[in-house]
């Protein structure tokens, strides 16, 4: 879970690898072991079978598992394993998080801590059972976030480490007797030592200042470290203006992993930036946790080591002892005259030189920390992993660090859809992720803020498919609490709820949730799609080329963020170091031709420093380079001027502009200096879009190619929840771009119940084939493009329909067909040229059901905590209404069983069917009919296609729906739960049955 960090006024901070990162990224493509599987691409050998229909575990969803640190069952956690497991889903996350639990002396760190035996038992358990199940187990390198293990304390060099300053102004010709100014904040509780890193003098320089920063002159700071006397300084400060001391001290910070203590003795959060701090945790695991037993396990059913969001927390600023040596080591330049523009005040810049040098001041810092964030973190805990058969994944955010970067040096990098900001977040990982080879880009699923016991599934999928459109292909779901702890209340402990006494997080899910009757139907839909978009190699139109590496700050790029994407562009995010990697090549004049294959390389000015156009001359060379290979480049902006983004060396920003005006001169280059000229320097060069819509809409698109077959997932999404307005309906033709240079044809592949069906309309236009798509908001169907017979259809050649007044065009056993609502006379032009027409006489008009019986499992509290007691009601509806507005429900949760009949027509045969439309349905449901339950329904477009379980005469039909337990715990536990409103659950409809007639056309 990550707490979105603020973004700094003014120069914001900027952090950019050196080249010396792409040695390390190369090295993990190469690392044995699980990276190799890690990397290697999953293209389907079979797809006529159940690939798509019975996605395996491998790829199937998980979940954050929370435990009250050790205290914990081995019994219980192998029947929560079963639990996850009869639920369809792929594994779990084992971490300890309990912010619900205020007293934490309930939960006996002394003997049951996270590390503790008690805690190994329960990690045993976990992955005992796994490995019968052929389930995953994922584990937190320490309890709850950031990484802490037991036995570092903040004086230890493993501990982190922070750079404090203090302050005293001096006027003009005075002196100063007195001690070393000491820290403006003083040391966190535990923090008995210090080291005293500098002293300086600065002249004030009131043009420089900012509405937050005081101005400094750079050519002003004077070194006084040496006339420190035992503490004490005097110094008399020179007529020429007004001067501030500045001490800097170097001490730990303190912090422990959230909603602490995990652990006796108490954990403290490790230096990320030190091989110390990595061996602290490392040492750790070995000495304490990585018994035979546990390394056996973990070979069976280990999964990977998971880090959380670098929330290093801190009123000061980040550091660790070897910044000063490395800085100057990268830069040729020492660090402490920069210092005074570098320190920290509760995230809040203090000082400043003028706007110029300060900003690459700020660049060269973050740049050095990134280099030793990625060199003694990132890549020491990774190989690590890889030694116990293990891999790492990461939120590699939080700091100005290069994230683009870090997801090309892990296994698996992730990101969450709490704290992303919107799409391009996480179209940052993915251009990591998939330059450097990798297949998965996970994300922390579902956490939305107060909404504990109220979440719905189809919020859920709203907020996912936006994310799998960016690039995401696994979900962890957020996230299934351990059953029980002392002092909760029904129904079972929650990690996140109460929070602060009101509801909290959301979500807990498992049996205690009345949805989890429906939960396999979830995961097999999370499942498909995981396996459409974890298949052979990603496709993107674009790469951006990001100056500033860092993410989850919802910054996008000029034009193909707010007007390509909504025509069908697709763009991913890279930072220089990437350009580095074996994957930068240019063949065909794609970057990258054996995986993303981008069309075109798009540079624009820094946004985190104010739009300015910066390159390095490292990267401008290297963009040179692939523009002399035939990639087409697109500058938006000044880049003739451009300038570095670190302090130059001396004729650097000349030689930055040879190189560019080399660039510039080329004939697959263009600058433009509006935005809106984008698109159309992108067409001059011939780059088009792999999906192009025949309208602009909210509708999304990821592209993945396997062999000669496309795999198109499709969403009507948008760019961030938050956007308004919301999103509507969309209806209209897409142009698909095919790689198979043979007879290809479209399929759809539906993920909620696993179905293929050969598309029976639509038509071919040079490389692509257009087809019509209609979705609801939020609603995802995946369209792939490839041979007859690809999926064991038997329609091989069989013409197609190209245009059709009809409803619906369908590949039918005995041929293809017309499918109406209405009665008429209907033309369908085919693809071999012929036109048929097909008359439907009548078709039986719609029916909306008059009366329902609704039986309800109504879940309330049983004898303990995590015992529920179902009370069955029984209701006569005349007319549907949520559970809330019904008397006798109005306070229940639980499952509802709708059902109705309806009477159809003598007349009904094989060639009549029916769509039952549910209109409003909430949360989960299913449906049968005539005793047949049908396959699941999607949860966003709640129709259901009855052909085939209808007859003439009476038809029972059956909705079973499931709620969340809000509506019960407002009662419950009014003092949690009390101030939220009831919430309209249930089957709302409107409810229709609408027939249709299908004919043979021809």
């Amino acid at each position: 879970m990550h707490k979105p960090i603020p973004r700094p006024d003014g120069m914001t901070r900027r952090a950019v690898l050196a080249a010396s990162l792409a040695a390390g990224t190369a090295a993990a493509l190469t690392a044995a072991g699980p990276a190799a599987s890690a990397t290697a691409p999953t293209g389907p050998r079979n797809l006529s079978g159940d690939w798509f229909a019975t996605p395996p575990r491998a790829v199937r969803p998980k979940f954050r598992w929370w435990w009250p640190d050790g205290l914990v069952d081995p019994a219980e956690i192998a029947r929560e394993i079963d639990q996850i497991a009869d639920a369809g889903f792929g594994g779990a996350e084992i971490a300890a998080v309990h912010h619900s639990v205020k007293d934490k002396s309930v939960l006996d760190t002394a003997h049951h801590g996270w590390g503790s035996a008690p805690w190994r038992d329960g990690v045993e358990a976990a992955l005992r059972q796994a490995a019968r199940r052929g389930l995953t187990v994922d584990l937190t390198l320490g309890p709850s976030w950031p990484v802490a293990v037991p036995g570092v304390t903040p004086d230890d060099e493993a501990a982190a480490q922070e750079l404090a300053y203090g302050r005293v102004s001096v006027a003009a010709g005075t002196t100063y007797r007195g001690p070393v100014p000491e820290p403006v904040h003083a040391a966190a509780p535990g923090v008995t030592r210090r080291t005293l890193l500098a002293v300086q003098a600065a002249r004030v320089e009131p043009a420089n200042a900012t509405r937050k920063e005081t101005g400094l002159d750079p050519a002003g700071i004077r070194d006084l470290t040496s006339d420190v006397r035992d503490g004490t300084l005097t110094w008399t400060a020179p007529e020429d203006g007004d001067w501030v001391l500045l001490s800097y001290w170097q001490r730990g910070s303190a912090q422990q992993p959230e909603s602490g203590p995990h652990s006796s003795p108490a954990a403290y959060v490790v230096d990320h930036f030190s091989p110390a701090g990595t061996k602290a945790v490392t040492a750790f695991w070995e000495r304490t946790v990585l018994t035979g037993t546990v390394r056996r396990l973990l070979r069976a059913a280990g999964g990977a080591f998971f880090e959380d969001s670098i929330e290093l927390e801190t009123e000061a600023l980040v550091w660790t002892s070897a910044l000063p040596a490395a800085f100057e080591e990268r830069t040729g330049r020492p660090l402490l005259p920069y210092l005074p523009v570098l320190v920290l005040d509760d995230s809040n810049q203090v000082f400043t030189f003028d706007a110029q040098l300060t900003r690459q001041i700020r660049h060269d810092f973050w740049a050095t920390v990134s280099h030793l964030f990625h060199t003694h973190h990132v890549t020491a805990l990774r190989d690590w992993a890889h030694a116990l058969g293990m891999r790492l994944r990461s939120q590699p955010y939080g700091l100005q660090t290069d994230s683009i970067a870090s997801a090309a040096l892990l296994d698996i990098p992730e990101g969450e859809s709490l704290g992303f900001k919107n799409l391009d977040d996480y179209r940052c990982l993915a251009g990591g992720r998939d330059m450097a080879g990798h297949t998965v880009l996970s994300c922390e699923s579902g956490a939305y803020n107060g909404s504990a016991y109220s979440t719905t599934w189809d919020r859920f999928l709203r907020t996912m498919g936006g994310a799998y459109a960016a690039g995401v292909n696994q979900t962890v779901v957020h996230g299934f609490s351990y059953a029980t702890a002392p002092g909760v209340a029904w129904p079972g402990f929650a990690a996140f709820s109460p929070y602060n006494g009101a509801s909290g997080y959301g979500e807990s899910w498992g049996p205690r949730q009345p949805t989890w009757r429906h939960m396999a139907d979830i995961a097999g839909y999370l499942g498909r799609v995981h396996q459409v978009l974890q298949t052979g190699t990603p496709r993107a139109d674009v790469a951006v080329f990001r100056q500033t590496g860092y993410t989850a700050t919802g910054i996008g790029a000029s034009w193909f963020t707010a007007t390509g994407v909504p025509l069908g562009w697709t763009h991913q995010f890279l930072s220089g170091p990437l350009l580095d990697l074996p994957s930068a090549r240019v063949s065909g004049g794609r970057l990258a031709p054996d995986g993303p294959a981008y069309k075109a390389l798009f540079v624009e000015g820094d946004f985190f420093y104010g739009s300015t156009p910066t390159l390095a001359l490292d990267d401008a060379r290297k963009l040179l380079r692939l523009a002399r290979a035939g990639l087409p480049v697109v500058l938006l902006g000044a880049f003739d001027q451009a300038l570095t983004p670190g302090v130059p060396e001396p004729g650097e920003t000349e030689r930055l502009r040879t190189v560019m005006a080399s660039l510039l001169a080329l004939p697959n280059v263009r600058r433009v200096t509006d935005k809106a000229a984008v698109g159309d320097a992108l067409a001059s060069l011939g780059v088009r879009p792999d999906a192009r819509y025949a309208t602009a809409s909210t509708l999304l698109n990821f592209h993945r190619v396997s062999g000669d077959t496309d795999f198109y997932y499709l969403c009507n999404g948008k760019h961030a929840e938050t956007v308004k307005p919301p999103v509507t309906a969309v209806d209209h033709e897409v142009t698909l771009r095919r790689t198979r240079r043979g007879a290809t044809v479209p399929y759809r592949l539906d993920p909620w119940t696993g179905e293929v069906t050969r598309i029976a309309r639509y038509t071919e236009t040079g490389d692509g084939i257009t087809v019509r798509v209609a979705l609801q908001p939020g609603q995802a169907t995946v369209v792939a493009l490839g041979r007859p017979g690809l999926f064991g259809d038997r329609d091989g050649n069989r013409p197609h329909a190209v245009d059709s007044d009809a409803d619906r065009v369908v590949f039918t056993g005995r041929g293809t067909a017309v499918r109406v609502s209405s009665a008429g006379t209907y033309t369908t032009r085919l693809s071999d040229g012929s036109t048929a027409t097909t008359t439907v006489a009548a078709v039986p008009p719609p029916v909306t059901p008059s009366r329902w019986r609704l039986d309800v499992e109504d879940f309330r509290p049983g004898a303990d905590a995590t015992s529920t007691t179902v009370v069955r009601q029984t209701v006569t509806l005349d007319a549907l209404l949520p559970w809330s507005q019904i008397p006798e429900l109005a306070d229940s949760a639980g499952v509802g069983r709708y059902r109705t009949t309806v009477s159809l027509p003598a007349e009904w045969t094989a060639s009549h069917g029916a769509y039952l439309e549910l209109g409003t349905v909430s949360d989960t449901f299913r449906v049968t009919v005539n005793g047949t339950r049908l396959a699941p329904a999607d949860r966003l477009h709640p129709v259901v296609d009855l052909g085939g379980h209808l007859r003439p005469g009476d038809n029972v039909i059956e909705v079973e729906v499931a709620t969340p337990l809000i509506n019960r715990l407002r009662v419950v536990q009014p003092s949690v739960f009390g101030t939220a409103a009831r919430q309209a659950h249930g089957l709302t409809g409107p409810v229709r049955l609408v027939p249709y007639v299908q004919r043979r056309v021809g």
